[in-house]
């Protein structure tokens, strides 16, 4: 049996699911972004990782290991939001990790995203690995490389070259997201707070404001 209402209980329902959605928008805004890592030595492993490419401010209060895949859908649509928010913040320091864990093309990517680094270019490498829809292929990588002001030669050659220690990279990648116990990636470790998932922009300051507090 169909059920009438009146206008005046259709405005009450409308207010109530206004009202509904307006709390959890409030929820998730407010709601705890993460979990603290009590591990000061992994933390320190992972955020004074001599080896991982960075970028930002090197006297920043507030670090942030990035742990990502250049073919994860989730790491692709946080990019901007994050890139806004540290340009927002102006304080941060990035530390990438690598973990190619979505097949050989992201390996591929990884591969010379970090042979980029003894170029300098590293980070727009990176950049442009987020924000380019192209298969990832020969082609697109050499665009990427020469658009970011590196020389594709150069960095092939040096992949070969030093393969054991990009190896040893993303073995030491793969092995810290384990100890942190992400579950795949995005992944981002801000000093001891450990958040998994796409975050928006509002996200990644919360997250910021939340690292720089003081334990307990």
């Amino acid at each position: 049996m169909a059920i009438s209402l009146s206008r005046r209980q259709l405005a009450q329902v409308g207010a109530l699911a206004a009202g509904g959605w307006a709390v959890g928008v409030w929820l998730r805004r407010h709601r705890a972004l993460g979990r603290r890592i009590d591990r000061p030595d992994l933390v320190r492993a992972i955020l004074d990782d001599p080896h991982a490419p960075a970028s930002g401010p090197a006297d920043a209060p507030l670090r942030l290991a990035v742990f990502s895949d250049y073919r994860c859908p989730a790491c692709r649509k946080a990019f901007p939001a994050m890139e806004d928010a540290l340009e927002a913040d102006g304080r941060v320091r990035v530390v990438y990790k690598d973990w190619p864990i979505f097949g050989v093309p992201s390996e591929y990517a990884a591969r010379i995203a970090l042979a980029t680094a003894e170029q300098g270019i590293y980070p727009a490498v990176h950049r442009r690995l987020m924000t380019d829809g192209r298969t990832i292929d020969d082609g697109m990588l050499r665009d990427i490389v020469t658009a970011a002001g590196g020389d594709w030669t150069r960095a092939t050659a040096w992949a070969v070259a030093h393969g054991a220690a990009i190896d040893a990279q993303l073995a030491a990648n793969a092995r810290q997201a384990a100890q942190l116990g992400l579950p795949g990636t995005p992944g981002y470790l801000a000093n001891d707070m450990l958040v998994v998932g796409a975050l928006d922009r509002h996200d990644f300051s919360r997250l910021f404001a939340q690292a720089r507090q003081p334990q307990g």
